[in-house]
Protein backbone atom coordinates (compact mmCIF):
# COMPACT_ATOMS: atom_id res chain seq x y z
CA UNK A 1 0.00 0.00 0.00
CA UNK A 2 1.20 3.49 -0.83
CA UNK A 3 1.25 6.34 1.66
CA UNK A 4 2.53 9.91 1.89
CA UNK A 5 5.30 11.19 4.12
CA UNK A 6 7.03 14.56 4.16
CA UNK A 7 10.57 15.87 3.75
CA UNK A 8 10.86 19.46 5.00
CA UNK A 9 7.06 19.71 4.88
CA UNK A 10 6.79 18.52 1.27
CA UNK A 11 5.02 15.33 0.21
CA UNK A 12 6.82 12.20 -0.95
CA UNK A 13 5.16 8.87 -1.75
CA UNK A 14 6.28 5.51 -0.32
CA UNK A 15 5.25 1.84 -0.34
CA UNK A 16 4.84 -0.16 2.86
CA UNK A 17 6.15 -3.23 1.02
CA UNK A 18 9.67 -1.78 1.04
CA UNK A 19 10.74 -1.52 4.66
CA UNK A 20 14.41 -2.50 4.35
CA UNK A 21 15.63 0.33 2.12
CA UNK A 22 14.99 4.03 1.90
CA UNK A 23 12.84 4.76 -1.13
CA UNK A 24 10.25 7.25 -2.31
CA UNK A 25 8.69 9.04 -5.26
CA UNK A 26 8.81 12.82 -5.29
CA UNK A 27 5.75 14.94 -6.08
CA UNK A 28 5.23 18.35 -7.67
CA UNK A 29 6.14 20.09 -4.41
CA UNK A 30 9.25 17.94 -3.78
CA UNK A 31 10.46 18.15 -7.41
CA UNK A 32 14.21 17.71 -7.98
CA UNK A 33 14.34 17.55 -11.81
CA UNK A 34 13.15 20.38 -14.07
CA UNK A 35 14.25 22.77 -16.80
CA UNK A 36 11.43 25.16 -15.96
CA UNK A 37 13.06 28.39 -14.72
CA UNK A 38 10.10 28.98 -12.41
CA UNK A 39 10.86 25.75 -10.54
CA UNK A 40 14.64 25.54 -10.66
CA UNK A 41 15.27 27.24 -7.30
CA UNK A 42 12.69 24.98 -5.66
CA UNK A 43 14.23 21.88 -7.26
CA UNK A 44 17.74 22.85 -6.12
CA UNK A 45 16.55 23.41 -2.55
CA UNK A 46 14.59 20.15 -2.56
CA UNK A 47 17.62 18.24 -3.84
CA UNK A 48 19.76 19.57 -0.99
CA UNK A 49 17.06 18.69 1.55
CA UNK A 50 16.71 15.17 0.14
CA UNK A 51 20.47 14.63 0.18
CA UNK A 52 20.52 15.59 3.87
CA UNK A 53 17.50 13.38 4.56
CA UNK A 54 19.24 10.41 2.92
CA UNK A 55 22.59 11.22 4.59
CA UNK A 56 24.61 10.77 1.41
CA UNK A 57 27.13 12.93 -0.42
CA UNK A 58 26.29 11.50 -3.82
CA UNK A 59 22.76 11.68 -5.18
CA UNK A 60 23.19 10.52 -8.76
CA UNK A 61 20.98 10.22 -11.82
CA UNK A 62 21.70 8.86 -15.32
CA UNK A 63 20.99 10.47 -18.67
CA UNK A 64 17.77 8.71 -19.71
CA UNK A 65 17.09 8.03 -23.39
CA UNK A 66 14.24 5.46 -23.41
CA UNK A 67 16.82 2.71 -23.93
CA UNK A 68 17.07 -0.69 -22.26
CA UNK A 69 20.60 0.02 -21.02
CA UNK A 70 21.33 -0.91 -17.42
CA UNK A 71 24.26 0.29 -15.30
CA UNK A 72 25.58 -0.31 -11.79
CA UNK A 73 26.11 2.77 -9.62
CA UNK A 74 29.83 3.14 -8.87
CA UNK A 75 31.02 5.26 -5.91
CA UNK A 76 32.69 8.41 -7.17
CA UNK A 77 31.18 8.12 -10.65
CA UNK A 78 28.48 10.63 -11.59
CA UNK A 79 28.17 10.34 -15.37
CA UNK A 80 25.95 7.55 -16.74
CA UNK A 81 24.98 8.37 -20.35
CA UNK A 82 22.25 6.56 -22.28
CA UNK A 83 21.01 4.65 -19.21
CA UNK A 84 17.44 3.82 -18.21
CA UNK A 85 17.95 1.46 -15.27
CA UNK A 86 20.38 1.83 -12.40
CA UNK A 87 21.37 -0.89 -9.95
CA UNK A 88 22.57 0.11 -6.48
CA UNK A 89 24.70 -2.28 -4.39
CA UNK A 90 26.60 0.20 -2.21
CA UNK A 91 25.54 2.34 0.75
CA UNK A 92 27.59 5.39 -0.22
CA UNK A 93 25.23 6.69 -2.90
CA UNK A 94 21.58 7.33 -3.53
CA UNK A 95 20.12 6.98 -7.03
CA UNK A 96 17.17 8.69 -8.69
CA UNK A 97 15.52 8.43 -12.11
CA UNK A 98 12.95 10.83 -13.55
CA UNK A 99 9.44 10.35 -14.93
CA UNK A 100 6.42 12.19 -16.34
CA UNK A 101 3.91 9.49 -17.46
CA UNK A 102 6.41 6.62 -17.95
CA UNK A 103 6.35 3.81 -15.39
CA UNK A 104 8.86 3.97 -12.52
CA UNK A 105 9.76 0.53 -11.18
CA UNK A 106 11.78 0.04 -8.00
CA UNK A 107 13.20 -3.46 -7.51
CA UNK A 108 14.65 -4.79 -4.27
CA UNK A 109 16.43 -8.11 -3.74
CA UNK A 110 15.73 -9.18 -0.16
CA UNK A 111 18.53 -11.75 -0.06
CA UNK A 112 21.33 -9.76 -1.71
CA UNK A 113 20.23 -6.37 -0.30
CA UNK A 114 20.55 -4.72 -3.70
CA UNK A 115 18.08 -2.41 -5.40
CA UNK A 116 17.37 -0.85 -8.78
CA UNK A 117 15.17 1.67 -10.55
CA UNK A 118 13.95 1.10 -14.11
CA UNK A 119 12.43 3.70 -16.44
CA UNK A 120 9.68 1.89 -18.34
CA UNK A 121 7.98 4.10 -20.86
CA UNK A 122 6.42 2.33 -23.83
CA UNK A 123 9.85 1.97 -25.46
CA UNK A 124 11.46 0.57 -22.33
CA UNK A 125 8.46 -1.69 -21.75
CA UNK A 126 8.62 -2.91 -25.35
CA UNK A 127 12.29 -3.79 -24.73
CA UNK A 128 11.35 -5.49 -21.41
CA UNK A 129 13.71 -3.32 -19.39
CA UNK A 130 12.24 -4.42 -16.05
CA UNK A 131 12.80 -8.20 -16.49
CA UNK A 132 16.23 -7.39 -17.94
CA UNK A 133 17.05 -5.38 -14.82
CA UNK A 134 16.09 -8.32 -12.58
CA UNK A 135 18.45 -10.48 -14.64
CA UNK A 136 21.24 -7.87 -14.45
CA UNK A 137 20.85 -7.84 -10.65
CA UNK A 138 21.57 -11.58 -10.75
CA UNK A 139 18.46 -12.03 -8.65
CA UNK A 140 16.08 -14.92 -8.17
CA UNK A 141 12.55 -13.74 -9.00
CA UNK A 142 11.22 -15.06 -5.69
CA UNK A 143 13.65 -12.74 -3.83
CA UNK A 144 12.43 -9.59 -5.59
CA UNK A 145 10.01 -7.01 -4.23
CA UNK A 146 8.77 -4.69 -6.97
CA UNK A 147 7.12 -1.31 -6.50
CA UNK A 148 5.35 0.28 -9.48
CA UNK A 149 5.18 4.04 -9.01
CA UNK A 150 2.83 6.76 -10.33
CA UNK A 151 2.40 6.54 -14.10
CA UNK A 152 -0.15 7.14 -16.80
CA UNK A 153 -3.26 4.93 -16.52
CA UNK A 154 -4.90 2.88 -19.25
CA UNK A 155 -7.75 5.39 -19.72
CA UNK A 156 -5.22 8.12 -20.52
CA UNK A 157 -2.64 6.13 -22.49
CA UNK A 158 -3.82 6.08 -26.09
CA UNK A 159 -1.42 4.50 -28.61
CA UNK A 160 -1.31 3.77 -32.32
CA UNK A 161 -1.71 0.29 -33.78
CA UNK A 162 2.05 -0.18 -34.29
CA UNK A 163 2.87 0.58 -30.64
CA UNK A 164 -0.09 -1.54 -29.52
CA UNK A 165 1.25 -4.55 -31.44
CA UNK A 166 4.80 -4.04 -30.10
CA UNK A 167 3.56 -3.95 -26.50
CA UNK A 168 1.22 -6.89 -27.00
CA UNK A 169 4.17 -9.02 -28.15
CA UNK A 170 6.04 -8.54 -24.85
CA UNK A 171 3.79 -10.85 -22.80
CA UNK A 172 2.30 -14.28 -23.25
CA UNK A 173 -1.06 -13.14 -21.84
CA UNK A 174 -2.25 -9.67 -22.89
CA UNK A 175 -5.77 -10.16 -21.54
CA UNK A 176 -7.04 -7.22 -19.46
CA UNK A 177 -4.15 -4.93 -20.40
CA UNK A 178 -5.82 -3.00 -23.20
CA UNK A 179 -9.08 -1.38 -24.24
CA UNK A 180 -10.51 -0.76 -27.71
CA UNK A 181 -12.70 2.34 -27.63
CA UNK A 182 -14.01 4.47 -30.50
CA UNK A 183 -11.57 2.78 -32.90
CA UNK A 184 -8.64 3.72 -30.64
CA UNK A 185 -6.19 1.61 -28.61
CA UNK A 186 -5.54 2.18 -24.91
CA UNK A 187 -2.90 0.21 -22.97
CA UNK A 188 -2.30 -0.37 -19.25
CA UNK A 189 1.42 0.42 -19.03
CA UNK A 190 1.67 -0.26 -15.30
CA UNK A 191 -0.23 -3.50 -15.67
CA UNK A 192 1.95 -4.56 -18.59
CA UNK A 193 5.09 -4.21 -16.46
CA UNK A 194 3.40 -6.17 -13.68
CA UNK A 195 2.52 -8.92 -16.17
CA UNK A 196 6.12 -9.04 -17.44
CA UNK A 197 7.31 -9.45 -13.85
CA UNK A 198 4.69 -12.14 -13.15
CA UNK A 199 5.76 -14.08 -16.22
CA UNK A 200 9.37 -14.33 -14.94
CA UNK A 201 8.18 -15.37 -11.47
CA UNK A 202 8.06 -12.09 -9.50
CA UNK A 203 4.84 -11.98 -7.48
CA UNK A 204 5.53 -9.57 -4.59
CA UNK A 205 4.44 -6.33 -6.26
CA UNK A 206 2.89 -3.09 -5.03
CA UNK A 207 1.09 -1.00 -7.66
CA UNK A 208 0.59 2.72 -7.17
CA UNK A 209 -3.04 3.77 -7.72
CA UNK A 210 -2.17 7.28 -8.94
CA UNK A 211 -2.24 8.32 -12.60
CA UNK A 212 0.04 11.14 -13.67
CA UNK A 213 -2.66 12.54 -15.98
CA UNK A 214 -5.69 12.09 -13.71
CA UNK A 215 -3.72 13.19 -10.62
CA UNK A 216 -1.84 15.96 -12.36
CA UNK A 217 -2.18 18.17 -9.29
CA UNK A 218 0.33 15.86 -7.54
CA UNK A 219 2.54 14.57 -10.38
CA UNK A 220 3.91 15.78 -13.71
CA UNK A 221 2.44 14.58 -17.01
CA UNK A 222 4.27 14.93 -20.33
CA UNK A 223 1.06 14.36 -22.28
CA UNK A 224 -1.28 16.55 -20.25
CA UNK A 225 1.20 19.42 -19.75
CA UNK A 226 2.29 19.80 -23.36
CA UNK A 227 5.74 18.19 -23.09
CA UNK A 228 6.68 19.61 -19.68
CA UNK A 229 10.37 19.39 -18.77
CA UNK A 230 9.53 18.84 -15.08
CA UNK A 231 9.67 15.36 -13.63
CA UNK A 232 8.82 13.48 -10.48
CA UNK A 233 11.56 11.10 -9.42
CA UNK A 234 12.00 7.61 -7.98
CA UNK A 235 14.71 7.59 -5.32
CA UNK A 236 16.53 4.72 -3.56
CA UNK A 237 19.25 4.37 -0.94
CA UNK A 238 20.45 1.16 0.71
Amino acid sequence: MFYFEKISGKNILKSDMLKDIEHFFTTRESVIRTNDPRLQNLAAANKSEIRRYLKVRELISPSQTHSANIRFAIPGKRNYPDTDAMILDNDEQAVFLNFADCTPVILYDKKQHTAAIAHAGWRGTEQKIVPKTVAAMNSKPEDIVAVIGPAICMSCFKVGKEVFNLLKATVEDFEGLYRWKNSEYFVDLKGLNVRQLNEIGVTEIDICPYCTCCDNDMFFSYRKENATTSRHSAVIRL
